[in-house]
């Protein structure tokens, strides 16, 4: 049985086709899904110590708007509706802020593959939050990562085929890659 609402977090620094499976696989078990979009903004980010990359500028190119976008491009795409899903702010390693941004009677949806990911489900079950692991796997069997995408974008390579193709769209008008350059 589908939950009514459902939610969903991550950086999103550039979203790619892992994202886009990940945030399926959260939509197929709830009817509305809020999307919580991390690290919204260098004040509702803190440093980690299971992940101390995660926090830097480096790591998080895009503002906001820029993920809200190309999360909404990605679901359209894939053909859901723009009322089977919100886009929301989450500071996720801010649990006690988690009440402003996303409904807490939500079942919330997460992946674990390293320290982080487990870090997240303590987060999720210290406020007794009803969560629901969607798959757990070594991190060397993750598979496509932000890092790569930027960095393939970067050195000029082809990353196209690695993001949704309205991603992909946004990012060649938004110029990005310089932007990418300057961190």
């Amino acid at each position: 049985m589908k939950a009514e609402t459902g939610v969903i977090h991550g950086r999103f620094q550039v979203l790619h086709n892992d994202h886009l499976k990940y945030l399926l696989a959260g939509k197929e078990l709830c009817e509305h899904l809020v999307v919580g979009i991390t690290n919204p903004d260098p004040m509702l980010s803190r440093e980690e110590e299971t992940d101390h990359h995660r926090s830097s500028p480096q790591a998080n190119p895009l503002t906001y708007y820029e993920r809200y976008t190309l999360i909404r491009a990605a679901l359209e795409e894939a053909g859901i509706k723009p009322n089977e899903y919100s886009i929301v702010p989450l500071p996720v390693n801010m649990p006690e802020r988690y009440q402003y941004y996303v409904p807490m009677d939500a079942l919330f949806f997460l992946t674990i593959y390293d320290d982080w990911g487990r870090q997240k489900l303590t987060y999720f079950q210290s406020l007794g939050l009803k969560t629901h692991v969607l798959w757990e796997v070594a991190l060397d069997k993750k598979g496509i990562s932000a890092i790569d995408v930027r960095n393939l974008m970067i050195s000029g390579k082809p990353w196209e085929h690695l993001v949704p193709k309205s991603v992909s769209a946004l990012l060649k008008r938004w110029d990005i890659l310089d932007k990418l350059k300057t961190f």
